[in-house]
């Protein structure tokens, strides 16, 4: 390729190459930016010009950065995000929500308490574009360009940042049926002989629960006929009396106010405080401060 540069690099031009090298993608990166793939592919071609390298190596289906894709990228990162940050510092993005919030989120807590007050945060910043996403694993908030995630539990990420929303638990439950049929647990390891409905949280080991309770911290190792990686359908088998569940307070707590489900060994809980997290330079972000302030003011009464 021709080491002559035509231009210097737009930024916009940057920030379209850092979506396309996350999405591995011209097709996905179209559909996120809302551009054709004709466009991004003429976009990042004119990027190569100016800085006189190719970028990716190009097949029918997706392409893959090329090693000196890879430095172009790290630089960009940050580049963009020291342009961000000047934004934030300087301009009156720093007091006025503004431009992209991209949030992500599991699918229960999205679905029942998250989507309809970003529905209503929404209505009070127009500036705003929001995307909600729901997952039922822990996203990387960095390479799939999340600026907010809510999470149960703790946050371990250096790079990250964590406030918290609500103090909440896990506690453990079960339908009376089931209790009736195979006894009522009355110590943490008697768990073992029991069916427990196993999911594979965001943030768990599959089928170990580390418990706080009267000894302090316990942990027991449990296992069941039923398991699945979505926390709504552990739910409802629950309350169809095919085991024990280990769930957030918030999200059982509508079927144990109707006794569809009760308490099994009250005096055991899990630490599952809900965090807003978000990454280290986005910490003077309008867009993140006040979303997360919304949430502590209202998801902090219905998700109790």
């Amino acid at each position: 390729m021709n080491n002559q540069s035509a231009a210097a690099p737009l930024l916009e031009d940057l920030r379209l190459f850092c979506t396309v090298a996350r999405k591995n993608s011209f097709a996905e990166s179209a559909k996120e930016l809302g551009a054709s793939p004709a466009y991004i592919s003429k976009r990042i071609a004119l990027l190569e010009a100016a800085l006189g390298v190719r970028l990716f190596h190009r097949t029918t289906r997706s392409v893959v950065m090329t090693e000196e894709g890879s430095n172009v990228h790290d630089w960009a990162r940050r580049i963009l995000d020291d342009v961000d940050q000047m934004i934030e510092t300087v301009s009156t993005a720093k007091r006025v929500p503004r431009g992209l919030l991209k949030i992500s989120t599991s699918f229960a807590l999205g679905r029942k308490y998250v989507s309809p007050l970003i529905s209503a945060f929404a209505r009070l910043h127009p500036s705003l574009r929001i995307q909600l996403e729901l997952f039922d694993r822990q996203v990387d908030m960095i390479n799939e360009g999340f600026d907010l995630d809510i999470r149960v539990g703790p946050v371990h990420e250096p790079h990250l940042f964590a406030k918290r929303i609500i103090t909440s638990q896990r506690v453990l439950c079960a339908s009376p049926d089931y209790l009736q049929r195979h006894g009522v647990p009355q110590t943490l390891s008697e768990l073992t002989q029991h069916q427990c409905l196993v999911i594979r949280e965001r943030n768990q080991s599959f089928g170990i629960w580390r418990m706080m309770g009267p000894k302090g911290a316990e942990t027991v190792k449990v296992a069941g006929g039923l398991a699945s990686n979505h926390g709504e359908i552990i739910h409802q088998w629950a309350v169809d009396g095919h085991g024990i569940i280990l769930r957030s307070i918030w999200d059982v707590a509508a079927s144990l106010k109707d006794g569809t489900l009760v308490r099994v060994l009250p005096g055991y809980f899990q630490e599952a405080d809900l965090c807003a997290v978000y990454p280290l330079q986005l910490k003077n972000s309008a867009k993140v401060r006040e979303c997360v302030r919304f949430l502590q003011k209202h998801l902090n009464v219905q998700a109790r």
